[in-house]
């Protein structure tokens, strides 16, 4: 069955990859490993173990244990911190009872999973958040001040996507406050490259996604102190069994990560300089376009095509030009966070040679057949 059988258009990404348009695209190696996994039984238990044994040999730390996502990493990693290894409090969850469950995070650090607020995630494992500071500015001294003898974990959300981050307080000061106060700093890390920045700084967990930019299937996990990831195994006998991860996408985000360190960040980086500059000289010669290739606002190894859009010259607005890319059949969707500066932008992580020119092939045939409706209204006044 294909997604044409249910009525259903396949989408090209040019975002990157995202939960809402399905995720990532999967390397041969990833749809063979989960292939193989479907075909045998296993002792889950077992597969968990060795799992989380790789995980924390790929990514410095003491354990690792698998998760569905990102979302679901906060939900276990809140758990961890609230109930323990305890199983009387595990299975007593959402309630904490008695137990120390306040989780204080940047109200710049207040994001959404796709539509679902961390704060519901942090509920979810038993946290009360407490948001501190302003959207745009948040003073160490005011993390400090919220940790009182009910705080169970401090959050720190690294996407600088969904996130402030310009005048908050960075991951160094966060990880001291939690030493100093001895409260545990989870990091939400799912989008990020290096797998072991976030440990190595100090945190106590941290959340990765599978899909995000290891070229995984829908998984992911956390990784970080072995007491607290023996906690975070323990919620999988209580309010982590809706959550499991199967065999088959376990061991797809295993053969995942296996490839994804086999690459050099700085080679997969340059890679897409290259891409990216023939796609951005190519579509450079469109009237009333300009292309150019430009780094992830964080500094992130990440190149990407910028495209402005004159709507006199093309005849697009670029609203109308990104709606009606999402409407084609495939469905071509660009990368819109600049949107609302006329801008947009295409984003290889996710394209594959086909994808790449399927986009730069629509853009010329929409944008020239608008320059020529311009250029046609121009010449009857």
């Amino acid at each position: 069955m294909e997604y044409q059988d249910l009525g259903v258009v396949p989408i090209i990404s040019a975002q990157a990859n995202s939960t809402p348009l399905g995720g990532c695209t999967l390397s041969e190696g990833v749809i063979a490993a989960m292939g193989t996994a479907a075909r045998r039984h296993v002792d889950q238990r077992q597969l968990w173990r060795a799992a989380g044994e790789f995980l924390s040999e790929v990514t410095g730390s003491e354990d690792a244990v698998p998760v569905i996502g990102a979302a679901a990493g906060m939900v276990i990693a809140v758990a961890a911190c609230v109930a323990g290894t305890d199983p009387l409090r595990v299975g007593s969850l959402p309630d904490p009872g008695d137990r120390p469950n306040e989780i204080v995070l940047q109200k710049g650090h207040s994001i959404s999973y796709g539509g679902a607020a961390i704060g519901q995630m942090i509920a979810m494992g038993g946290g009360r958040p407490v948001e501190v500071g302003a959207v745009n500015s948040t003073a160490s001294s005011l993390v400090a001040s919220a940790l009182n003898p009910r705080a169970a974990a401090l959050v720190y959300v690294t996407s600088h996507t969904h996130a402030v981050h310009r005048k908050g307080v960075s991951i160094e000061e966060i990880v001291a406050i939690g030493k100093e106060h001895g409260v545990p700093v989870i990091v939400d890390a799912a989008g990020e490259s290096d797998l072991r920045r976030w440990v190595s700084r100090g945190a106590d967990l941290v959340i990765y996604s599978g899909p995000k930019m290891l070229g995984g299937p829908t998984a992911g996990f956390i990784c970080g102190r072995a007491d607290l990831v023996a906690a975070c195994r323990a919620q999988y006998d209580g309010i982590a069994r809706p959550m499991k991860v199967g065999k088959e996408n376990l061991m797809g985000l295993l053969q995942a990560v296996r490839e994804y360190v086999a690459v050099p960040e700085e080679e997969r980086a340059a890679v897409q300089q290259v891409r990216m500059s023939k796609l951005a000289a190519r579509l450079d010669q469109l009237p009333g376009v300009s292309a150019e290739v430009v780094q992830d606002d964080s500094g992130r190894l990440i190149y990407r095509v910028l495209l402005n859009i004159d709507p006199e010259l093309t005849g697009w607005n670029p609203v109308d030009l990104d709606r009606e890319l999402r409407a084609g059949a495939p469905s071509i969707y660009l990368r819109d966070f600049k949107l609302h500066l006329g801008q947009l932008e295409i984003d290889p992580r996710a394209l594959s040679d086909d994808g790449e020119e399927a986009v730069a092939r629509r853009l010329e045939e929409m944008l020239m057949a608008g320059a020529a409706r311009t250029d046609a209204a121009m010449a009857t006044r």
